[in-house]
């Protein structure tokens, strides 16, 4: 279920359905979040709060501390990370074929309901 915000940037202000973001933690804990379109993923965890998402270098792709798991069901939609965010990858414990650094994943209306799991641990 989304929830309808106004968007107060758009010059018709027309009422949009907000991307809801799930996030779960190792410990089975879940934090849901209405994510802006063109928001990262790693911006609207550290918004909220997201226990277990760092991300030291601000969402540089220079760290590897926002890592995390997408959900098998929505890896088409968040695409494959580009060779920079790979070489980061490295750096992260416990990686795996749907890791992804949750920086380099901008937020689209169709990501509604996106789920990434969040390690236990990060770099």
């Amino acid at each position: 279920m989304s929830v309808l915000k106004l968007d107060y940037s758009s010059k018709l202000g027309r009422t949009r359905i907000m991307p809801k973001i799930i996030y779960k933690a190792a410990d089975g804990a879940t934090t849901e979040v209405d994510a802006p379109e063109g928001s990262t993923v790693m911006e609207n965890a550290i918004k909220h709060m997201v226990p277990g998402i760092e991300a030291e270098c601000g969402g540089a792709c220079a760290c590897a501390t926002c890592h995390v798991y997408v959900d098998d069901a929505w890896a088409s939609k968040t695409g494959q990370p580009e060779p920079m965010e790979e070489d980061m990858l490295d750096f992260a414990y416990d990686v795996k074929p749907t890791s992804r650094l949750s920086c380099q994943i901008k937020v689209t209306a169709d990501m509604d309901g996106l789920v990434v799991h969040v390690p236990e641990r990060q770099a």
